[in-house]
């Protein structure tokens, strides 16, 4: 295995320095909030009855983080959209959001288009491309930023700017002193997840080290639901690892039976279980339960918790965490983590078939 207190292995192997954007981290997080602070918003958008997200892979992922952390606040429903076409009960009376990095997103398009005719209030997160020009055609809000990397390192920006609008609208209160604590631990986080750290004091180091060679499966509840379909995500991309995620408590009515066989591949899985405070305790107890159930069938596992009071510093804590985790598996692995190659391929083959 690659020793990762060696600080040559991640000039060989990180080629593109995904390691500066995760350190970064916190202070994309800050600049976005101010970004987002200055867009201005017709006060004809605070009057709607629900919200939609637009977007693919790393530019929709902030939507799903957001839908779940307002769910018990927001007295609207917001839903993430990750199709060409909308949904029927998309009307004048919907937010939309259009995110995409590139702004060349055609699924984000289309539906942006749908959107536009049916006379919905949209709004467009983008560093440019076909998005900003009919954000700039038909006056529409709009969030741009220039930050050269993959859009799911761009999380920062996609996240802050639509939790900061949803404030601005009164959908959700003031989230001053929450950001203000999240930009502290994250701070924290980065200062003791670095390269710098050795394994004996690193806990994504220590982490990978157990999951590499692994067949990856993350378990979440509640607020951390959507944390583990990103960490599912960044084990794909970042680590080009095979990774699955799961919720409590609906894995606890099918997936706990499918243990059993093939017997041996307990032997080359291991399962994440994400946890917080903030998780009800009727499912905390289906967490110690299917620990239990994981002994039973000899399935390795380990268990996350979370720091920070509020449920914002959680989230965004445990979503770096595991950013950092999936590098540092990543070179273990012995690949760059920033190029998906794979992704590149499929896009020409479509392009291709569709010329």
């Amino acid at each position: 295995m690659i020793d990762l207190n060696d600080l040559n292995v991640y000039t060989e192997y990180d080629l593109e320095k995904m390691i500066n954007h995760l350190n970064g981290f916190p202070e994309l997080c800050r600049e976005a909030w101010r970004k987002a602070m200055l867009i201005k918003l017709p006060e004809s958008y605070a009057d709607v009855e629900r919200v939609m997200i637009l977007g693919m892979g790393g530019s929709a992922i902030g939507g799903d983080l957001i839908s779940r952390l307002i769910l018990n606040e927001a007295k609207i429903p917001m839903t993430v959209n990750r199709n060409y076409d909308l949904p029927a009960y998309v009307d004048n009376r919907t937010f939309i959001i259009a995110c995409s990095y590139s702004g060349y997103t055609e699924e984000t398009i289309s539906a942006l288009g749908q959107a536009l005719n049916i006379g919905a209030r949209c709004m467009v997160i983008s560093t440019g491309g076909k998005l900003q020009e009919i954000a700039e055609e038909r006056n529409l809000p709009l969030f741009t930023f220039d930050y050269d990397a993959q859009p799911r390192a761009t999380l920062p920006f996609s996240f802050m700017a639509v939790f900061c609008t949803l404030q601005r609208l009164g959908i959700i209160g003031d989230k001053s002193a929450d950001i203000a604590e999240t930009i502290k631990i994250l701070q924290q986080l980065t200062e003791q997840m670095d390269i710098t750290v050795p394994v004996e004091k690193n806990q994504a180091k220590q982490m990978a080290q157990k999951l590499y060679d692994k067949f990856i499966f993350i378990y979440g509840a509640e607020i951390t639901s959507e944390i583990a379909y990103r960490w599912k995500t960044q084990f794909n991309e970042n680590s080009k690892n095979w990774a699955a995620n799961e919720s409590f408590s609906e894995l606890n009515h099918n997936t706990i039976v499918g243990y059993q066989f093939p017997a041996e591949f307990a032997e080359d899985a291991w399962v994440i279980l994400l946890r917080s405070k903030l998780i009800s305790k009727p499912i905390l107890a289906r967490y110690d339960a299917t620990c239990r159930v994981f002994a039973e069938y000899n399935i390795k596992y380990s268990i996350v918790d979370i720091d920070g009071e509020s449920a914002l510093a959680q989230m965004l804590s445990l979503v770096l965490l595991g950013d950092y985790i999936s590098y540092y598996l990543a070179i273990l692995n012995g690949v760059d983590p920033t190029p998906i190659e794979t992704i590149d391929k499929l896009k020409h083959e479509l392009r291709k078939n569709q010329g």
